[in-house]
């Protein structure tokens, strides 16, 4: 068993520098500068010579630090020494163990964590294989995996759950790219084979619509919302008025709130674009918050638990109790949109930074880095009027 310890530990292992960290008997560490962990085993192989005619000494891959334990490792070193002590070369007599798909998979979701724009998006992108690759092919060695058992995972769902099955494609190709980087396939991904050879048939996918509400209806529907005291009333109120999304209003903080300058700036880590969104505050809208400082809650828009916002159903099941059908809160967007472009005659760069979309290419927005803002505030100002049931006089944005 002395062969089978050394000079580092699992949490060496896990907290070592970049460089090449000696275990002991030929087995290596190596921190990459980008981060990643490998195992490598120095030996020399008996009785070969290397074309200077010197001892045949060679470096081998063990399998990345993430996949392969610190005892897993040292096992492997030590058959690689015996099978060199023995005159065999480790690279054509080795025997492999190659991890599984699922394996492979769940390294690389614990991998990718920090990179999640949340945990539900980091959680939905291990369910969809869960849901539909694990069953199929999970338990196969990764190595093995090809095109008809990616097609057993994509075929059933192909038509009926064409967006799922496109993003499973996605995740699916994702994990045998790593598993190839690892050194545990080679040859071509067989999701791209599969897409380029276009095995699967051609999907329209329809494009779907939040039901929303026409802009004539609006000041009537939110003089009935103003006479209720709920909390869910109170923020679809403030969304209806901001035109913002759901997660954006419902984790609003108070400290994201400067009623002096009149703004609420959403972070970017609740911002589908990924960027900071300022949102010019009316009258209106600083009338909803002003009531809502007593509650003394890290959120403006506090749930049933103390200091924990309201659910992501409850603006929903609000309209369902009033009895509004064929109407959904994201709808409220497209509603200020129809509004925007038909009755304020918005610029689109205005009405569309309003509501929190890119506008132009990538090259226009670099140099475009205004946001409009205070001709946002007049458009804005404009829809609380509306809204309310005060058209007030006519205001030109642009």
């Amino acid at each position: 068993m002395a062969a089978l310890s050394g000079k580092l530990t699992k949490k060496l292992a896990e907290n070592l520098g970049v460089g090449r960290h000696g275990d002991g008997n030929g087995l290596y560490l190596v921190v990459d500068p980008s981060g990643a962990r490998r195992w490598i085993v120095r030996v020399t192989v008996k009785g070969q010579k290397n074309k200077m005619g010197a001892p045949l000494r060679t470096d081998f891959g063990l399998g990345g630090a993430d996949v392969v334990t610190l005892h897993q490792a040292r096992d492997r070193a030590l058959e690689y020494r015996r099978m060199a002590k023995r005159g065999l070369n480790p690279r054509f007599n080795a025997q492999r163990e190659i991890p599984t798909f699922e394996e492979i998979a769940q390294q690389v979701h614990i991998d990718r964590m920090p990179t999640w724009k949340n945990a539900k998006h980091g959680q939905q992108w291990i369910n969809t294989l869960r849901d539909y690759a694990f069953p199929k092919m999970g338990r196969m060695p990764v190595d093995s995996v090809g095109q008809p058992e990616v097609l057993m995972c994509l075929s059933p769902i192909w038509t009926e759950k064409h967006e799922t099955a496109r993003r499973l494609a996605q995740r699916i190709k994702t994990v045998l790219d790593v598993a190839k980087s690892k050194g545990f396939r080679d040859g071509e991904n067989p999701v791209t084979a599969i897409k380029d050879a276009k095995v699967l048939p051609k999907v329209t996918a329809k494009a779907k619509h939040h039901k929303a509400m026409r802009w004539q209806d609006v000041p009537t529907f939110y003089a009935h919302l103003k006479g209720r005291e709920a909390m869910a009333a109170k923020a679809l109120m403030f969304t209806c008025l901001t035109g913002s999304r759901t997660g954006e209003v419902l984790g609003m903080r108070w400290s994201e709130v400067d009623i002096a300058d009149r703004l609420w700036t959403c972070p970017a880590v609740r911002m589908k674009t990924g960027v900071n969104h300022r949102v010019p505050l009316t009258d209106e809208m600083l009338a909803i918050l002003e009531p809502l400082r007593a509650l003394d809650s890290e959120y403006v828009f506090e749930g049933q638990k103390r200091h924990r916002p309201l659910s992501n159903m409850a603006m929903l099941m609000l309209l369902r109790r009033m009895a509004v059908e064929g109407v959904t809160v994201h709808g409220f967007r497209s509603t200020f949109r129809d509004w925007a472009s038909e009755v304020a005659n918005a610029p689109r760069e205005v009405a569309e930074m309003s509501l929190a979309h890119k506008v132009g290419s990538d090259v226009e927005r670099a140099y475009a880095r205004s946001d409009l803002l205070e001709k946002r505030r007049l458009l804005m100002a404009r829809w609380s009027g509306f809204v309310c049931g005060d058209s007030g006089k006519v205001v030109k944005i642009g």
